[in-house]
């Protein structure tokens, strides 16, 4: 693993490959988001994101993830898969009823389409106001996958809320 998180990605026929090294974290959401939709306009239906090597999630990157899902079912098509997840990931996805979701697919036997080869180009220096849409769509994505998690982010969503009025 490196030190500071990455996410690969790559193609094989029609699956997107995501795979992260590191945290998964607000930090890395927006690239994640951007790239996904980007995928998705060019047709692919299926991502598998492989989390083999990434210790924790935050809610924003667990968010992105709901994101992309529902993008795929409002098109009416496609899937995304988590797998090769640790207990710690499964039990943050489960906490927030993204299990339901997605595919989860946990242990060592499971392997992605095609490994991805291609780091994510993460911007460092993303300003305030991405970041913050990132963090409120994906909070939001939270919401709308499971309804119980608007009392785990009222506080949140009204912050963010508040920040974006206050920046733009």
């Amino acid at each position: 693993m490196t030190s500071q998180p990455t996410i690969l990605v790559g193609t094989s026929d029609r699956t997107v490959c995501v795979r992260v090294e590191g945290k998964g974290s607000f930090l890395n959401s927006t690239g994640l988001k951007e790239f996904a939709k980007e995928m998705a306009n060019r047709g692919f239906r299926d991502f598998v994101v492989d989390l083999k090597n990434c210790p924790v999630m935050d809610s924003t990157f667990m968010g992105t993830l709901a994101g992309i899902a529902l993008q795929l079912r409002g098109l009416g098509q496609g899937q995304l898969r988590v797998i090769q997840l640790n207990e710690r990931n499964r039990d943050l996805l489960a906490n927030l009823g993204l299990d339901q979701l997605f595919t989860i697919e946990a242990g060592p036997g499971v392997a992605p389409a095609a490994p991805p080869q291609t780091p994510l180009e993460v911007d460092q220096v993303e300003d305030k106001t991405s970041r913050a849409q990132t963090m409120l769509e994906a909070h939001e994505a939270c919401v709308e996958a499971n309804p119980e998690n608007a009392a785990k982010f009222k506080d949140v969503l009204e912050y963010l809320k508040q920040d974006l009025h206050l920046v733009r």
